[in-house]
């Protein structure tokens, strides 16, 4: 039966090692792989280091670095787990793998730049933790989530289901802007409240519900109309919009504010039975008014309240717009930029259709002219369509 020492000797033959200098002085050829454990690696790592603990390399490890040809520095606390490591990668078919002499300690002896990384904590893994099995999000992706800021036009019908999900999956900062009351007739299908907080501000109940999901949560709440006079302060700094608007002069000003700020929006409404989500992108796909150059007549889009919704619908649309808010945030699959997601809850279908950048829009065409943030109030009755 082999020594430790002795598989160490077979597995160093195997394999070929570097001196941290040579690695630092290259950087930018390297991917560096840090095999360490969670509580070591958040003592302090080389910048840009990935990690991926020791014991779970071969089920991890594919979803991190998926390019086996990439050239690969594997380091550990002082070269041992390093040399097992780039020994199993070049055995899992990665073809440029070395370990670093000394591993980290050396490293931090030598005086080559170091960073405290910034890290989960182990409530935070627990809590995430179905996340960091997935290799697209991983803890990577789920530290994006924890720094994104992402924010809710309406605490109604889209923006319940869209806040609680985002809450959940660890979005940083919300912020919500709302300037109504909780009415017991929001209850059938605004989830985000219940009876008790009738009368409540609406942003302040969700604070406390959303709080009451996540202590990683910042809530920012906007008690106010949104106007021309705030719209860009108040969304100044957001990664993601999520229009939870219920009225066609808004999403205009939504639109050109969004632009200007460079902001995606992903944009949901419902109607009686009815819903739709697209994902404006500015200048990588169309605008709000490309899509929607004029808005119908007020008699052709009655509210809520005249018409009715199915009160589930908002939860199915909403929970749509969360998907695509976190595909945003983390860069994943392929968002609804350009297409427009339809539902039928009769029908229980759902079918796409594309929407193209307009050459000639006034917002983000190719001869528009300079964005001016105005009221559109002109353009249609205030409850043209209906959201929440």
């Amino acid at each position: 039966m082999p020594s430790p020492r002795e598989l160490l000797n077979a597995a160093k033959a195997e394999i070929r090692e570097i001196d941290p200098h040579e690695v630092a002085e290259r950087l930018d050829h390297y991917y560096l792989l840090d095999v360490r454990e969670p509580d070591e690696f958040e003592q302090g790592a080389v910048p840009g280091a990935i990690h991926v603990p020791r014991g779970n390399l071969e089920f991890s490890v594919e979803g991190r670095l998926p390019d086996k040809s990439v050239p690969v520095a594997v380091y550990c606390a002082g070269g041992v787990r390093s040399a097992f490591a780039a020994k199993t990668l070049q055995e899992l078919g990665y073809t440029d793998v070395v370990s670093v002499i000394g591993g980290f300690n050396k490293w931090k002896d030598e005086g080559l730049v170091w960073t405290t990384p910034h890290t989960m904590t182990s409530d935070q893994r627990i809590r995430y933790h179905r996340h960091l099995l997935l290799p697209e999000v991983g803890e990577a992706g789920q530290m994006k989530l924890l720094d994104a800021k992402v924010l809710l036009l309406g605490a109604g019908g889209l923006g319940s289901p869209a806040a609680l999900y985002l809450a959940a999956a660890g979005v940083g900062t919300i912020g919500i802007i709302d300037m109504d009351v909780v009415d017991a007739s929001n209850l059938q299908r605004q989830i985000l409240h219940n009876l008790d907080r009738v009368g409540m501000r609406k942003v302040d109940s969700a604070r406390m519900t959303l709080e009451a999901i996540n202590p990683d949560l910042k809530v920012k709440t906007y008690d106010t109309r949104l106007g021309a006079d705030n719209i860009l302060d108040i969304i100044d700094g957001y990664d993601v919009i999520v229009d939870g608007t219920d009225n066609f002069p808004t999403r205009y000003l939504v639109n050109d504010a969004a632009l200007l700020k460079r902001i995606p929006v992903v944009h949901g409404s419902i109607f009686r039975f009815e819903g739709q989500i697209t994902v404006f992108n500015p200048y990588v796909g169309p605008c709000y008014r490309c899509m929607i150059p004029e808005p119908p007549p007020a008699e052709l889009a009655p509210s809520c309240a005249e018409a009715g919704v199915l009160g589930v619908l908002p939860g199915i649309v909403g929970s749509i717009q969360a998907v695509e808010t976190i595909k945003l945030l983390l860069e994943l699959g392929d968002p609804l930029v350009g297409r427009l997601l339809t539902y039928d809850a009769l029908d229980q279908s759902f079918r796409t259709f594309k929407v193209r950048r307009d050459p000639s829009c006034p917002a983000c065409g190719e001869h528009d002219g300079p964005i001016v943030i105005a009221e559109y109030d002109d353009l249609c009755m205030p409850h043209a369509v209906v959201n929440g």
